[in-house]
């Protein structure tokens, strides 16, 4: 439904006409190809007409005679004239009435297109176990063909649903360690990513790099909670299967004990060995306890620390107090180390001793009352969920973020000047975090660089042991002549 660019003729429409020109007229010439397809062309606003000139094959429907005019040509009206279901006519010479070819459209009904696409999907798990045992036999010597994969997988822009962490490869290979004894590629360096969702631009996962001379204090602001666990929570799981020290991370939650957030987090505690949940009231001594580390290592980056404060409202102690605001009335009381010292103290000096502070914040004035505005200065990565333009403005000299929707989110990075839009990726289930708990649990004699561990890694639900393919081992008997081609993998000829 390319047209719903078109609805409006405003900048978005604007821009995307001269993009698809552009791509239509040189793509070609660099390997792109593009398939456009709409149920009409009519409307107050289109394609340019010369853009859709340069179209040379183009196939109709059934369609009404000004639809049929602007799909073929002015002189070719055929379209008009078709009557039977799935009926269409290709045309490969830009419309005109002697490129006319008509034809009938292949159907399927739902069984047999479901018995097929599962077949598929299982010949290409096959396949890719097939080339990982390849990588395997030969661990240090460069990829043959053999293992690159057939199948890349493609690029689908869902803008209406929040972003998957488990269709990220390079998520799941971090995550993977956490249960394989044999350590992935990324965690023999000392440079850890995490990724905060899918950018909505085609540049890859939206990620962030944490290390000796990278990372800083990173400051995810706005009201929408789900997404704010969603990016933390994955951010978390990265960073736990990665780099040569094992790191610590240090959550102070104050979500509700039955909330979906103090289910996660306690789910990560079961999974990840140095994780350790803070309630609001043992967070001071936590954030002593960090303090004391630092000193101890002032020249030295140490083994990571990561201190993520969720949903930091909730922790009146966090909360800067009038004197060191420059109030009054603080001059007779003795001096004690507050906790919001601590905090202040972390942000400032924790990076460079191996201390990432994340802090998840609803809005700008929270940001202010708990942080100040120097402290709010140390946060130069910022992640931000809709809000109003004047907060935006506040916090990131533009009013993008007055102008995000649902399942959006922008990434500004003070120290590049960048501004980047993406997808935050959703939370993950408990039942998958469960199952993959199971699995680091589990000791077996099996290769542990066994692809297909933790089961649920390649399921997108929260149903444990679900692999969600029984239609490609099984063929429904309603198939007819389909199930006599072939019903397992093994009689497939993939050598």
């Amino acid at each position: 439904e390319f047209q719903e660019f078109f609805v409006e003729d405003d900048a978005l429409s604007q821009s995307a006409a001269l993009l698809f020109d552009r791509l239509i007229r040189q793509g070609r010439a660099f390997g792109v190809h593009v398939l456009l397809g709409s149920q009409t062309l009519a409307g107050a606003y289109s394609l340019a007409r010369s853009t859709l000139g340069q179209i040379a094959v183009r196939i109709a429907l059934q369609c009404s005679d000004t639809d049929a005019h602007l799909i073929l040509s002015e002189e070719n009206t055929a379209a008009r004239l078709l009557s039977r279901p799935g009926e269409a006519i290709y045309n490969d010479a830009n419309g005109l009435v002697e490129g006319n070819h008509p034809f009938q459209v292949v159907w399927l009904d739902d069984s047999k297109r479901e018995t097929y696409l599962g077949w598929m999907q299982q010949w290409a798990e096959e396949m890719a176990r097939r080339e990982s045992s390849v990588e395997r036999r030969v661990p240090e010597e460069e990829p043959s063909a053999q293992a690159i994969s057939r199948w890349p997988s493609p690029i689908v822009f869902e803008g209406n649903v929040p972003a998957d962490p488990l269709s990220n490869p390079q998520w799941l290979a971090a995550v993977r360690s956490l249960s394989s004894s044999v350590p992935q590629p990324s965690a023999l360096s000392p440079q850890r990513s995490c990724w905060l969702g899918e950018a909505v631009a085609l540049t890859g996962p939206t990620e962030l790099q944490f290390g000796p001379r990278d990372g800083g204090p990173l400051l995810v602001i706005g009201r929408d909670e789900d997404a704010a666990l969603g990016v933390l929570s994955t951010s978390v799981l990265a960073l736990a299967g990665q780099g040569t020290n094992a790191a610590r991370f240090i959550v102070l939650d104050a979500s509700l004990p039955d909330s979906q957030a103090a289910k996660t987090w306690n789910a990560l505690a079961g999974l990840i060995p140095g994780l350790k949940v803070v309630t609001p009231r043992d967070s001071a001594a936590a954030l002593q306890e960090i303090v004391d580390e630092m000193h101890a290592r002032p020249d030295a980056f140490g083994a990571p620390i990561f201190v993520v404060a969720f949903d930091i409202a909730r922790f009146r102690d966090l909360r800067k107090a009038d004197d060191e605001f420059g109030g009054f009335g603080g001059f007779d009381k003795p001096k004690t180390v507050s906790p919001s010292a601590l905090l202040a103290e972390i942000v400032k000096d924790g990076p460079s001793t191996g201390v990432f502070p994340f802090v998840w914040c609803d809005g700008h004035q929270t940001a202010q009352r708990w942080l100040g505005r120097e402290l709010l200065h140390r946060f130069e990565v910022r992640v931000l969920f809709a809000m109003n333009a004047n907060d935006s403005s506040n916090l990131i000299d533009n009013p993008a973020a007055g102008r995000l929707g649902p399942n959006r989110a922008l990434l500004y990075r003070g120290d590049l000047g960048t501004l980047e839009k993406f997808r935050p990726y959703k939370p993950l289930s408990s039942g998958w975090l469960e199952e993959l708990r199971q699995e680091s649990d589990q000791t077996t004699s099996e290769s542990p660089m066994n692809t297909e561990t933790p089961a649920a890694i390649g399921s997108h639900n929260g149903d444990a042991g679900d692999t969600g393919h029984e239609s490609a081992s099984s063929p429904t008997t309603d198939s007819g002549d389909v199930e006599d081609t072939w019903t397992d993998i093994s009689e497939l000829n993939v050598n």
